[in-house]
């Protein structure tokens, strides 16, 4: 059942794009993959940050309402520096999901100089010639350094974060 919506997801998308494409609006496709993983698309996401701020107590908010907060200073000031750590990782863990993504590229990139690591891996394997494992572990190689960076640029938060997701009370 998940594959089907899952398909049925990509196929709207597709659908979606090529008309904003045909129509002239100036939409490259190669916003089919960028613009849904701004939009919180993973439905994971908004579960691990629901369950974030229910450990955060609500005494927070009305301490902030004493000391004079609106609604957005309190967002801004007191919840947003709390939900960090979750944010982080949420954060982390669609990088690295979108650069190990195979299916959207295949779908919404119609360039062969455009395709991601994930996709020139497979298509420099040929059935006739036999693989040539040199090339996918160099190129796998290469596609690891972006999120080994990342990850080490944000290790403290994302390990806070998911310490945090992971004790109750």
């Amino acid at each position: 059942m998940l594959m089907i919506v899952f398909g049925a997801g990509c196929l709207l998308l597709s659908v979606l794009f090529h008309a904003a494409s045909l129509l002239h609006l100036g939409l490259p496709l190669l916003y089919a993959l960028i613009v849904p993983t701004l939009f919180a698309q993973e439905t994971y996401f908004v579960y691990m940050l629901i369950q974030f701020m229910r450990n955060i107590p609500r005494e927070l908010d009305e301490a902030a309402k004493i000391d004079g907060c609106n609604i957005m200073q309190t967002l801004v000031l007191v919840l947003v520096p709390m939900l960090w750590p979750a944010m982080v990782s949420a954060g982390l863990f669609q990088f690295m999901w979108s650069s190990n993504d195979f299916m959207g590229p295949l779908l919404y990139v119609n360039s062969p100089a455009r395709y991601p690591a994930t996709l020139f891996v497979r298509m420099s394997m040929d059935a006739d010639t036999g693989f040539a494992w040199n090339r996918v572990m160099a190129v796998s190689l290469i596609s690891i350094i972006p999120q080994l960076l990342v990850f080490f640029a944000a290790q403290d938060s994302f390990i806070d974060g998911i310490a945090a997701g992971s004790v109750k009370g």
